[in-house]
């Protein structure tokens, strides 16, 4: 069985933000492969959906705490069936890109979730949120927490689908020839 897991802050005001880019695309592989309703899990602090890709069992968690507490989320999950979706800052809009056991690069989300596995050995989907130009340091926080405008939905609504196409690639053959495809 896998979990995917995306990260982003729950709620209304957060909706369609670039820090929500993870959670968004969890979303649209969940629908994409007709996973069940999304329903409270209390016990992770998350809202959960289930479903099947490429024949595999999968469990799409999206963490009902802010960024920097999604670990509670992923207490006691498996690193080997375990993928993490997040917005990435150093990607510019438009891309993606799959990863391994790498550092955090300053994430606070994906820092949370290290330190509630213990490893940094897991699958990571990187979504870039970045225009050409990245934003000054003491802009971040402002920026993150900005509403993707329409013509950058447009082209997430793109990015998405390949990441749901990357996905189904990495459960159903291997992580290799996702990379390989899709990096």
């Amino acid at each position: 069985m896998y979990t995917i897991m995306g990260l982003g802050n729950p709620g209304k005001d957060y909706e369609n933000t670039r820090h929500n880019a993870g959670r968004m695309a969890t979303q649209t592989i969940a629908r994409i492969n007709k996973f069940s309703k999304w329903e409270n899990d209390k016990k992770r602090t998350a809202l959960k959906a289930g479903g099947f890709i490429a024949k595999e069992k999968v469990t799409a968690l999206l963490p009902e705490t802010y960024m920097n507490k999604s670990g509670k989320s992923a207490l006691g999950l498996k690193p080997k069936t375990f993928i993490i979706i997040h917005d990435d800052l150093d990607l510019t809009m438009g891309r993606f890109k799959i990863t391994f056991g790498r550092n955090s690069g300053g994430h606070k989300g994906l820092e949370s979730v290290m330190r509630a596995l213990k490893t940094k050995d897991f699958i990571r989907i990187r979504v870039g949120i970045s225009p050409k130009k990245k934003p000054p340091a003491d802009k971040i926080s402002d920026f993150i927490l900005k509403k993707f405008t329409p013509n950058e939905l447009l082209m997430l609504k793109k990015v998405f689908k390949n990441i749901s196409k990357a996905v189904e690639v990495m459960i159903g053959e291997n992580l290799q020839k996702a990379m390989s495809l899709y990096n």
